[in-house]
């Protein structure tokens, strides 16, 4: 007899479904909800286990057309995985700040839900073995290490099979008696060129959704009545320990808050995000702290090397604008004399005794012709915003920059901003603290003066112009 979809609920249809093992049967039964009521979770439930036969009527080839991810079945979820990365045998900032963010919510984790779960550093390279004892120190409770020699450099195949590998408790007894379930809770990624290409790879693998560039973390229940969630309409349902991961939008524009929610009757799967590097402190190093350090077993396969480097060029190490107490940032404003107009700024850097130089993404992208002893100053490397650095200094100074939105987050969270625009409709005007109608070329050199002797006229420094606070 036919499966008739319309006699049942979504929710007895599903426990049906469970029991018929016949393809064209559930093929039968999706066709005449499609012609029917055609209720999505209906169609979902229906979807679902035709995948799941389709899956095990062949063991030699995934199911190609496969239309949703499914989770392990009975699965167990825990702990918040960090992957490390590491450049030049140094952690990374960006990983400290994700350890000690991790340590963090993992914390406030326990305190909220009774539950203790671990923070577990990855690391992936050559010569990571020593840095693992350096995870330990800032915040994690494991570290698990892959050090190969051919792991040097950041490689798609080898790095994504590796991490999924440790995040399925896969290897040697040695290298995984330490955990008991079968998959992360949570795992975050540094949202940098190599961080944002293995994220989606290895959440992908783990049958997980990500969430990029993330600048914000928080971990509470959530309740919602969407019925592609819920499995009915009008129901709602809590969702216990979920991620939220807040990202800018819209270039910057608003904030979204994304959410990993599983649809019906699925294990919760792995809640993944990456996290914009500068997004959060770096925590201070405890190096008394103890921790366990795992070294991972795995047999790596030489056809995940089919791809040689030749040769290389090893760039200086790069500017982190981050952790100043002033960052002085120029724009397009120095386009009349950028040679001088960098000078300027490095003038005014110069005066204060802990400042940094930023530029915007204009100056990067512009065709200005710079002198040689300015023209480092002028690279990607210290560019702000929203695809460049973010910086949060208790005084920013922009000159020239005119605040497009993807300026604005990159420097949102400064205490205090103060800009220069001889035009007085900038953007940048809305979101500063004092505004400064007037020449950057002008306006600079008395701000400097002003600094080293400690006295500011802000008549003088307007030249006849305003300023707002």
């Amino acid at each position: 007899m036919t499966l008739d979809p319309d006699d049942y609920t979504v929710d007895e249809l599903r426990e049906e479904l469970d029991g018929i093992d016949d393809v064209e049967e559930v093929r039968e039964a999706l066709e005449t909800e499609r012609s029917g009521a055609e209720r999505k979770t209906a169609l979902e439930a229906l979807e679902e286990r035709l995948d799941a036969l389709d899956a095990d009527s062949s063991d030699d080839e995934p199911t190609r057309d496969k239309k949703h991810v499914r989770a392990l079945v009975g699965g167990d979820y825990a702990d918040m995985w960090v992957f490390c990365e590491t450049q030049h045998g140094e952690l990374l900032d960006v990983s400290k700040e994700m350890l000690g963010k991790a340590r963090e919510l993992m914390d406030g984790y326990a305190e909220d839900f009774g539950d203790e779960e671990d923070v577990v550093a990855f690391l992936i390279g050559d010569g990571c073995a020593d840095l693992a004892e350096e995870c330990i120190a800032y915040g994690a409770d494991v570290a698990v290490y892959h050090d190969d020699d051919r792991l040097e450099r950041f490689l798609h195949k080898p790095y994504t099979e590796i991490s999924a590998h440790m995040a399925r408790g896969q290897g040697t007894t040695e290298s995984t008696d330490w955990r008991s379930y079968d998959e992360p809770r949570y795992t975050l990624f540094p949202a940098t060129n190599n961080g944002r290409d293995l994220s989606a790879l290895v959440q992908a693998e783990l049958d997980s959704g990500l969430a990029s560039d993330c600048s914000d973390l928080f971990i509470q229940p959530e309740e919602v009545s969407n019925p592609v969630k819920t499995g009915e309409p009008g129901v709602k349902k809590t969702f216990e320990r979920t991620l939220h991961m807040k990202r800018p939008d819209f270039s910057g524009f608003e904030y979204s808050t994304i959410l990993c929610l599983d649809n019906p009757d699925r294990d919760f799967h792995p809640q993944g995000a990456s996290v914009i590097p500068g997004a959060f402190d770096v925590p201070e190093p405890d190096h008394d702290r103890e921790g366990l350090v795992v070294e991972h077993d795995m047999e790596l396969e030489d056809e995940w090397f089919s791809v040689d480097i030749e040769s290389h060029d090893t760039l200086e190490a790069g500017v982190d604008l981050t952790g100043h107490e002033v960052v002085v940032c120029l724009g397009r404003g120095i386009g009349d004399d950028p040679t001088l107009g960098m000078e300027l700024g490095l003038e005014l850097v110069d005066a204060f005794d802990d400042a940094a130089l930023g530029i915007t993404r204009g100056i990067v992208t512009s065709s200005y012709q710079f002198d040689g002893h300015v023209e480092q100053y002028s690279k990607e490397e210290r560019q702000i915003g929203e695809t460049g650095q973010e910086v949060e200094p208790p005084l920013y100074i922009a000159a020239g920059v005119s605040g497009a939105v993807q300026h604005k987050v990159g420097v949102d969270e400064s205490e205090t901003i103060v800009s220069i625009n001889t035009d007085s409709d900038a953007t940048i005007r809305d979101f500063s603290d004092y505004f400064i109608e007037g020449d950057l070329f002008d306006v600079l050199p008395m701000l400097t003066d002003a600094v080293k002797s400690g006295e500011l006229t802000v008549e003088a420094v307007a030249d006849g112009g305003e300023t707002d606070e």
